[in-house]
């Protein structure tokens, strides 16, 4: 418990640290289903990532701040650390890998950062970021494994309980593991009835794997719609005992139901959300029965589809 209330004192620093910067996001309740949909696609950059980013970048100290940043990102995490670091006036160089999307390679340079092509995979950039990082004295930025971005993160369940009388669950879908824990760290603090529901694809559930098997582990993947939430988890990574504490139950869905759930809040919001609020949003729907009566709320964490996935959208 006493860990739960220090998560909490953080990520509620965390939200007065990041308010001048961020979106407070709508929590509307869904058109054609009982779920509150947490609007996080609505989010400067369109995804929740510049949250973790701002609070990360509003902690460097003046030195830090004035020797610039570095990460490593082929999507949402490299351009929310370019807009915060706009924001603030620090210079950013994010590591990608060959297979960037060129859209969004010219949206990171767009904010301001530097763009830097590394390897062939996510892996290689990630690994020569962080040695850049290390010869020239700046602060990487991970986009998962650091309790300050996660705590930023967090901030999402701060706006929830403000906007909703009560919370029974919420529906959040999983990659490395820093959306899920902060928002259930927040959450198991000052809500400990709400439910944490971790939301994966079929096809790549990592950290359910690594969690299954009490360690960090390698899981075989294939491809998936939810892009954002595919790939390994980083060896001691800070999220694996946060997630292990805070999800209460599982979900997993196939690529079937995320592209049905995709198209779901298309047809029925107007809206355009990625295969990584598709994951949580099927996961949902799946399991409204269990939640009839109920206030559950899905986390809909960006908008940001690659050209693949909006031509099979499509």
């Amino acid at each position: 418990m006493k860990d739960a209330i220090e998560a909490a004192y953080q990520i509620e620093a965390a939200y007065q640290r990041i308010a001048p910067y961020v979106r407070e996001t709508p929590l509307e309740r869904a058109s054609e289903c009982e779920a509150w949909l947490k609007l996080e696609h609505l989010q400067h950059t369109g995804s929740f990532k510049f949250r973790g980013a701002a609070n990360k970048i509003g902690l460097l100290t003046s030195e830090q701040a004035a020797a610039g940043v570095v990460t490593a990102s082929n999507g949402n995490h490299g351009l929310g650390v370019a807009a915060a670091s706009e924001a603030r006036g620090i210079a950013a160089e994010v590591f990608v890998s060959s297979h960037v999307s060129p859209a969004k390679a010219k949206r990171i340079e767009a904010r301001g950062a530097r763009i830097r092509y590394a390897g062939d995979d996510p892996l290689f950039a990630e690994v020569a970021a962080r040695r850049a990082a290390e010869d020239s004295g700046r602060v990487y930025i991970s986009p998962y494994n650091d309790c300050d971005v996660m705590a930023g993160q967090g901030t999402i369940a701060v706006e929830m309980l403000r906007q909703v009388a009560r919370l029974d669950a919420v529906f959040v879908a999983v990659g490395g593991g820093g959306l899920i824990g902060g928002i259930g760290s927040y959450l198991k603090a000052v809500s400990p009835g709400t439910e944490v529901v971790g939301c994966w694809p079929e096809n790549s559930p990592v950290m359910r794997a690594c969690l299954d098997a009490g360690r960090i582990v390698e899981v075989p993947e294939t491809p998936t719609i939810s892009e954002s939430t595919a790939g390994g988890l980083e060896e001691g990574s800070v999220t694996f005992d946060v997630c292990a504490r805070v999800i209460d139950r599982s979900v997993l869905v196939s690529e079937d139901e995320i592209l049905s759930a995709m198209r779901f809040v298309r047809d029925t919001e107007h809206w355009l959300i990625e295969g990584a609020a598709g994951v949580a949003m099927a996961a949902y729907l799946r399991e409204a029965q269990r939640y009839r009566g109920k206030t559950a709320a899905v986390v809909i964490c960006g908008r940001n589809l690659s050209e693949g996935v909006l031509r099979r959208l499509c």
